[in-house]
């Protein structure tokens, strides 16, 4: 008896791949030896936990400081690594060290997991995404230990450096500070406000975009993708900057009571976080409701594409504002840096969009059922930061019924693999039509 083969394509193996991480980290939340009670997670607690770690979303249901032992703290900041580099990356490490040769297959599931437009290098990209992980996140931990260890003891300040460092590189929020607080007890420190923007940045832009940086004085090149980055996140990072210092700049529970530098201070930070981070500087359910909804348009734009972010992408973002603009100029192509962008980007970049936007309208929807009561407001800001895997909440999520922890649970992993799986569904699978029918005409607006 023959059985045949199953195979999967890359797509799929993602979705897989990170679905067994989530289970195992799950597993082990369930654990007695990782809660402070000894009783360990219930399973729905711990399936979410573990999803907002794998996903590097950082909402939870719990909370992370109080509430796991080291060994639990440990499990989320091992999930947190794994699920913001790629378990693809992690699998090339082991064959790197077993002396294993990386196959085709290997080579464009690496190629998926990072978001990389060519498969050439890929090998070389993947050694290279463990050398600048590891140089950020050691640099990060060591101010962050020093800074910290004056307000705690010297091995408690190294391991919350350690801990903060790793889970702000990977853009998850996750923290030790106890009691939900985040990191509001640094508003006004420029030293941990500009180190974990710092950190967050450099991960949100993405690995590719870093790798090019780094060759920059060999080759004095930039892609196209690079520049259209760099020059979306700062465009994002100021616009977002200035907006939330004018929103909130008398609002008396969030930048009202600050000094001007304050002020400056958590507006930058609160920009930086929204590009989906999820620390916090204020408290985000005390924002106005202006600050809130152009906190979840931050959210929704995210990071950028083969970073540890997500959201639809800055690159996406910026195509479909290059192709609206065109189109109101009565242009027929969308040019950046003298460089036009192929129909079938602009197609994946609304995609991606769409996609992204129906599974927020749907989620949303099925909340207001499940979560009768809640403010709306603050039920489309757990699903969009739920989706861009963000991890900012107005405080809703501890108090998510059973069936609104499954809902933002389905929505953390879509997040984290939809977009990207979509993306590359729709050029895997696109294939010249042997015949065009005749064009037809519709009104459009």
């Amino acid at each position: 008896m023959r059985f045949r083969k199953i195979s999967l394509d890359p797509p799929k193996v993602l979705v897989l791949g990170f679905t067994l991480i989530i289970l195992i980290g799950a597993s082990v939340l369930t654990l007695p030896a990782s809660t402070t009670d000894h009783q360990g997670l219930p399973f729905l607690k711990a399936l979410f936990t573990a999803t907002s770690a794998t996903c590097v979303t950082g909402l939870v249901v719990v909370d992370t400081g109080t509430a796991f032992t080291t060994i639990g703290q440990v499990a989320i900041l091992l999930m947190i690594q794994v699920g913001g580099l790629g378990f693809m990356t992690f699998a090339t490490l082991f064959a790197f060290i077993l002396g294993k040769r990386i196959s085709l297959k290997e080579r464009i599931l690496l190629q998926q997991s990072l978001n990389s437009i060519s498969m050439e290098g890929i090998v070389r990209l993947s050694k290279r995404i463990l050398i600048f992980t590891a140089f950020f996140e050691s640099i990060g931990a060591l101010i962050l230990s020093i800074r910290f260890s004056f307000d705690m003891p010297v091995g408690k300040a190294v391991y919350y450096g350690i801990f903060h460092s790793v889970s702000n590189f990977n853009n998850a929020g996750f923290d030790l500070m106890g009691e939900f607080r985040s990191l509001t007890g640094y508003v006004n420190d420029p030293i941990v406000v500009f180190t974990i923007c710092t950190l967050i940045i450099t991960g949100g832009i993405g690995f590719i975009v870093i790798n090019e940086l780094y060759e920059y004085p060999r080759t004095k090149k930039l892609s196209l993708h690079t520049k259209i980055v760099l020059a979306a996140t700062g465009w994002l990072l100021a616009a977002g900057t200035l907006f939330i210092f004018l929103l909130e700049f008398s609002n008396g529970k969030t930048l009202g009571p600050l000094s001007l530098s304050g002020k400056a201070l958590a507006a930058l930070f609160q920009s930086v976080t929204a590009r989906t981070a999820g620390a916090n500087t204020v408290g985000i359910g005390d924002m106005t409701h202006s600050g809130l909804f152009l906190i979840i348009i931050l959210m929704f734009i995210g990071a950028s594409p083969g970073s540890t972010g997500g959201g639809i992408k800055t690159t996406t973002f910026t195509t479909l504002l290059g192709a609206v603009w065109s189109q109101i100029r009565g242009k027929e192509d969308v040019v950046f840096y003298r460089r036009r962008i192929g129909y079938e980007t602009i197609y994946k970049a609304l995609t991606v969009t769409m996609s992204g936007l129906a599974l927020i309208i749907t989620v949303t929807m099925l909340m207001t059922i499940t979560e009768k009561g809640t403010d709306f407001l603050m039920i489309l800001f757990e699903a969009t930061s739920a989706f861009a895997t963000v991890g900012l909440s107005m405080g809703l999520t501890p108090e998510l019924s059973p069936a609104g922890e499954v809902l933002i649970t389905f929505m953390m992993l879509a997040g984290r693999v939809g977009p990207l799986t979509v993306a590359y569904a729709v050029t895997l699978r696109r294939k010249q039509s042997p015949f065009h029918y005749p064009k037809g005409k519709i009104m459009i607006g």
